[in-house]
């Protein structure tokens, strides 16, 4: 049985990306950021009151620090897990392997001055919906519902946007795309919430998002009742043109 206790052995690893998912989860715990963003604090043990201090030399010294975690080994060096919040927007920086706590209070504020001087959040949400309410425009009356009691047209809507806001280098908001594919003729009856297309946001090319275009109604498939009132339809149509 492997006893894992976060000291020095070859089978205890991480990586920092790992490190920033666990702290971004650990962040939705109010109890944990108000402890993290603790500076200094009294406390009482067995009757003794004690002032013990957050070892996070970014606290209270660079804007927007709010956390997180030090540590330290042999093997891991000086290691620090940071959260800035500026702006409303939140940011979470690794460094390990650091030499001193000098050099990892350093890189991380580097780290963070980057990212803030260089990134921006970019409302994908609002680029998809306005780019998906132009396409309807122009190609929803061409889907084609072969033997439905409405041979043309859906109603659509598009399915959640998971990831509404997203960190872009600034000035690529001007390279996000967005490619939307759907399928045009369909066979009676379509059901709700059917998939019948996808929009895929793209930036410089890569894939950043991909929400599915959805049939908001069932499409119900021609009954002998529908043919009649077609034929009749067809037929009132028919002699009014030739009375014209």
């Amino acid at each position: 049985m492997l006893l894992l206790i976060g000291l020095d052995n070859e089978n205890h690893f991480t990586t920092a990306y790992e490190l920033a998912k666990l702290t971004d989860y650990a962040l939705e715990n109010k109890k944990f950021c108000e402890i993290v963003n603790t500076k200094s604090i009294n406390i009482s043990i067995n009757g003794i009151t004690r002032n013990i201090y957050n070892t996070n030399e970014l606290l209270g010294v660079l804007s927007g620090v709010n956390g997180v975690k030090t540590g330290f080994t042999g093997e891991a060096g000086r290691c620090l897990v940071t959260s800035c919040t500026r702006n409303g927007n939140q940011i979470i920086t690794v460094v390990l392997g650091a030499d001193t706590k000098k050099q990892r209070t350093s890189d991380s504020a580097k780290l963070i001055e980057y990212s803030f001087k260089n990134f921006e959040r970019v409302n994908i949400e609002e680029i998809v919906k306005k780019e998906f309410e132009n396409w309807k425009q122009i190609n929803c009356n061409r889907i084609y519902i072969n033997k439905g009691k409405k041979l043309y047209g859906m109603e659509l809507e598009l399915s959640e946007v998971k990831n509404k806001l997203i960190p872009l280098k600034v000035g690529d908001k001007e390279n996000v795309i967005v490619e939307i594919n759907a399928i045009f003729e369909y066979e009676a009856p379509v059901e709700k919430n059917r998939k019948i297309g996808t929009a895929i946001v793209k930036c410089n090319g890569e894939i950043i998002e991909t929400i599915d275009i959805l049939n908001k109604y069932t499409v119900e498939k021609k009954d002998m009742l529908s043919y009649m009132m077609q034929f009749f339809e067809y037929f009132i149509t028919l002699n009014i043109d030739f009375l014209a």
